[in-house]
């Protein structure tokens, strides 16, 4: 099956397209500068072995996450790769104006043309009071209310479409359509392709609704990914952009050489996420720092809950698990996302699943 902007090539034995979520993790021992080298590096290696797309999330005042600036990263990974598609997995579009995601994503259209998806979210990707700093308001339910209404406009500047007589008529998102139409002007027809995110039933309605292809996070909403699915397959109107539904998961996976090496990494990926629920987040910690934590009855039982949705162990065992939960859900496509406290760990499992699917050599 050729791939395009949305539907990618299955490769290998894989069930379906793979893809790579990247939180650019900041390891105990390690810096931001490192994570971001390993982003590049991954992005590489992934367009190599024939993933069909690299996603970097928003996040924000969380030391061990070093993607709060979805479009930076972009561009820095558009000069470093030449195919594979790049987008944010996603931008969260209420701590933001609208015009200025245009603008940001017209720009990485024009750096790398046909190749931008504009993943967008309604959280906001960070506790509270970061929320409040970074939108300059305290009314966040507002702006999460607010998203329909902010996902048109953005949609209307990106193709520079408001009708005559609104407010916005005489403005323009540039890079952008407008160029194509100013005289003597030659614009791309190509736009960055938008997709809803979401962890329930919101965006998986309204991404239905309005026609987009729908992610959604099973990686820390897993109790809800089978029936958000079905509400986007259900609401699902055909549109300009799909004939028909396509929704991908995203996935924490970690492959490693051995089982018990994925699962030392996978009792600190739990801890990581144990502090930042406690309000305490910091760098991601080793499996040595782990192993010392004393975890209390309570935090035992979250962690034991939160691994249970880790697909983990060596590459055959991986493997077999996406397999299993892709026929479980039906998903078109598997967003992976490997989280461990050094970059090589990471780097090692998506080549080991790479491996594993039959994906082509690097």
């Amino acid at each position: 099956m050729p791939a395009d902007e949305i539907r990618g090539a299955v490769h290998g034995t894989a069930p379906v397209p793979l893809s790579v979520l990247d939180l650019v993790t900041v390891g105990a021992g390690s810096t931001a500068s490192d994570a971001l080298r390993t982003s590049v590096e991954l992005a590489r290696s992934a367009e190599a072995r024939g993933f069909h797309r690299y996603w970097v999330a928003e996040h924000h005042s969380m030391p061990g996450v070093a993607s709060s600036s979805p479009a930076v990263i972009l561009a820095n990974l558009a000069a470093h790769t030449d195919r594979i598609r790049l987008g944010s997995g996603g931008v969260m579009l209420p701590n933001h104006a609208p015009l200025v995601i245009a603008e940001q994503f017209g720009t990485l259209e024009a750096m790398a043309p046909g190749r931008i998806d504009l993943g967008l979210g309604r959280a906001p990707g960070t506790d509270g009071a970061t929320a409040a700093a970074l939108r300059r308001s305290d009314t966040l339910n507002e702006g999460a209310d607010d998203f329909p209404q902010q996902l048109a406009e953005l949609t209307r500047f990106l193709d520079d479409d408001f009708p005559d007589g609104h407010p916005y008529a005489r403005i323009h998102a540039i890079p952008g359509p407008v160029q194509g139409s100013t005289p003597g002007g030659v614009q791309s027809a190509h736009r960055p392709v938008i997709w809803l995110l979401g962890s329930s039933g919101f965006s998986a309605q309204l991404a239905g609704m309005l026609g987009l292809p729908f992610a959604f996070a099973h990686h820390f909403s897993a109790q809800n990914t089978i029936p958000a699915l079905d509400l986007y397959r259900e609401t699902f109107r055909p549109s300009e952009v799909l004939s028909e539904p396509y929704a991908l998961i995203g996935v924490s996976a970690l492959a490693t050489d051995d089982e018990a090496e994925a699962a030392r990494q996978v009792r600190a990926t739990a801890l990581n996420m144990l502090r930042l629920r406690l309000g305490r987040p910091g760098l991601f910690p080793d499996p040595e720092d782990a192993a010392r934590h004393e975890f209390s009855p309570m935090e035992e039982e979250f962690a034991a809950s939160f691994t249970r949705n880790i697909v983990h162990g060596t590459a055959d065992e991986v493997r077999a698990g996406l397999d299993d939960l892709q026929k479980r859900t039906g998903a078109d496509e598997l967003m992976l996302t490997s989280h461990a406290h050094r970059g090589e760990l990471r780097l090692r499992s998506y080549e080991l699943i790479a491996d594993a699917y039959g994906l082509p050599a690097a």
